[in-house]
């Protein structure tokens, strides 16, 4: 079951954490993430999974930044987010993509217990300008059944700015 915007905005301090929170990005059934302005782009020109690729960070200005097509940029929300026996789940906003920006490729699943902020995995199809701040995606929950393992101490948790993947690790025999 997903919650509604008012039950997000009842549990908040409570299951669910987002600062900073503005109640003008409360929807019926989620709530919109702001994109910061950092982004990273990959600099190795083929990307290996069981290597650190590496990684260049921008910054986009008030006046935007152009995204160029066939090029993936990682960015992240502005807020951080905490959830407590809850699956958050991220979904770009239609109104983005409609523009022919992808959100999140394949990685807008949360599990119960993430604590931190929200790598994007941006695409785009046409060149477009983006700008920071900019209400980019949206988080709603879904209950969960049954027992669960609340997720503490992943590669990923607890983060405090964009994460590249760490898929390497888990070839080098370091656990989740």
């Amino acid at each position: 079951m997903i919650l509604s915007g008012k039950e997000i905005q009842r549990r908040l301090g409570t299951s669910i954490m987002i600062e900073p929170f503005n109640e003008a990005q409360l929807n019926p059934n989620s709530y919109n993430l702001r994109l910061h302005r950092e982004l990273m782009i990959y600099t190795d020109p083929v990307l290996d999974m069981k290597c650190k690729n590496r990684v260049q960070e921008i910054v986009i200005p008030q006046e935007g930044i152009v995204l160029e097509p066939r090029k993936l940029y990682l960015g992240r929300t502005m807020e951080y987010t905490r959830t407590e026996g809850l699956v958050p789940m991220l979904e770009g906003r239609s109104s983005v993509g409609r523009l022919g920006l992808f959100i999140h490729i394949t990685a807008g699943f949360g599990d119960v217990g993430f604590s931190g902020y929200w790598t994007l995995e941006m695409y785009c199809v046409e060149p477009i300008r983006i700008y920071p701040g900019v209400e980019i995606c949206q988080i709603f929950y879904h209950t969960i059944e049954g027992d669960y393992v609340n997720y503490t101490n992943g590669k990923y948790q607890n983060n405090r700015g964009i994460q590249p993947s760490f898929l390497y690790k888990e070839f080098q025999g370091e656990a989740e």
